[in-house]
Formats: structure tokens, sequence, C-alpha cells
């Protein structure tokens, strides 16, 4: 299900940017104040509060988009679906844009929903490798997690054989994907979810990481799945 992110016509394109920035937004926000919220509390919501805030909230968001945009919200999943030609490179552009315009309006918004300090106690959400972790296992964690993502995406939402499970089961990956690598690469496995925060925070550390990661994972994915499994 694409959804009708390709209609004709100027105003679905913009229906469908406005789908993006709106989902993207919700995802960071949540995402980064359900670790502020836990710092804020001592601990006591831990991982799997966030975990299941951060996958619950890309559960929903890509249930609501999917109709307009495809529920991309995401610039590596526009990437990968740009490389398996299911989405045209002027569409791919504005998607990311908006993607990351909601990541970083999402982050602007929640300086004001929630105390500076506590924000800054959690490096503002921002992605970031565990102690002790190389760049190298950084990206290739970041490089596996999305190819999951990217590969459940396209098994529930793209391929028209699939039963309709509208966001769920990419929101279940994802927090199977933050239990195994929050203490590792911070868990992004979006680029916009790195993007925003660092933005914020002018925090740029190992930005080509969850960029790079991925756009790679994702993409590898996509054509896996459209060359291999989806063609008859």
């Amino acid at each position: 299900m694409i959804g009708n992110q390709y209609g004709k016509g100027p105003f679905m394109k913009k229906k469908a940017l406005v789908a993006e920035f709106i989902g993207t937004f919700a995802i960071v926000f949540i995402g980064v104040g359900a670790i502020t919220a836990n710092h804020m509390l001592g601990g006591k919501s831990g991982l799997i509060g966030i975990a299941l805030a951060y996958g619950l909230a890309y559960a929903a968001m890509i249930s609501a988009t999917a109709a307009l945009s495809g529920g991309h919200l995401n610039p590596a999943v526009t990437v990968g679906l740009l490389a398996a030609r299911k989405i045209d490179a002027a569409t791919a552009v504005r998607y990311i844009v908006a993607q990351c315009l909601g990541a970083m309006v999402a982050m602007f918004v929640l300086q004001l929903a929630m105390p500076s300090m506590a924000l800054a106690a959690v490096g503002f959400g921002t992605p970031a490798l565990g102690e002790n972790v190389t760049p190298f296992e950084g990206l290739l964690t970041e490089f596996i997690l999305t190819f999951f993502l990217m590969f459940v995406f396209y098994g529930t939402l793209i391929d028209q054989r699939a039963p309709k499970m509208g966001g769920l089961f990419v929101g279940l990956i994802v927090i199977i994907g933050f239990l195994m690598s929050s203490s590792i690469s911070g868990a992004a496995m979006n680029p916009a979810r790195h993007f925003g925060p660092a933005f914020i925070s002018w925090s740029f550390d190992n930005l080509w990481i969850y960029w790079v990661g991925p756009i790679a994972g994702a993409s590898l994915a996509a054509l896996i799945y459209n060359l291999i499994l989806e063609r008859q």
C-alpha cells in the first residue's frame, strides 16, 4: 500500500508533504520527550518505556499517514523506495525536506514544552555512540536495524500480496531495534530522528553514521525485496 502520494496535482502533493511533516514531528517529539521524561522521573519508565513510546508512535503515525504519503516518515525509507523505483527523485527530495523540517520543529516545540535543563541533561535526545563503541560498530548497527525496518515496511505496506496491518509491524521492529541498540548507536534508524536533535543542540558528532548507515541499509533491503521477493 503506497497510498496516494503519486496522485496527480499540486494539492495531493501538498497533502503528502504535510502528512510527512506531521508524522515525523510526532516521532521525534514523542521519542525525545520519552527520553527526557524518563530522566525527570529518575529512570522509572526505563528503556522499555522509551522503546514503547518510540515504536508505538511510529506505528500510529505510519498508519495515519499511509493513505496520504505512504507513511515514510524517514529519509532512509524514502531513499530505499527511490532505489526500488517506487517513488520519483523530485518527490523523494520533497519528502526528505518535509521530514527533516518536522524533526527540527518538534525539537523547537519540545524546548517550550519541557524543562531546558532536563533536555540538556539527556543531550536533547540526540542518538549517540555508546561508551567504547567504535564508529564502525555504530554504522553497522544502524545499517542492519534499518535494513530490518525497511524490509518490514516493504513487506507490510508496499507488497500488494501482504495483509495490510498499517504501521503496526514497523512499530514493533522499531521497539525491538531500540531495545537492542540504544546503548550501541542510540537506535536512530532514521536520519531525521538524529538530525532534529543534533541541529537544535548543534552536536554533529558522527552525523555521517546516522545518514550513511540507515540509507544504505534501507536501500539494500528495498532492492532485495523488489528484485528478488516481490517480482514474479
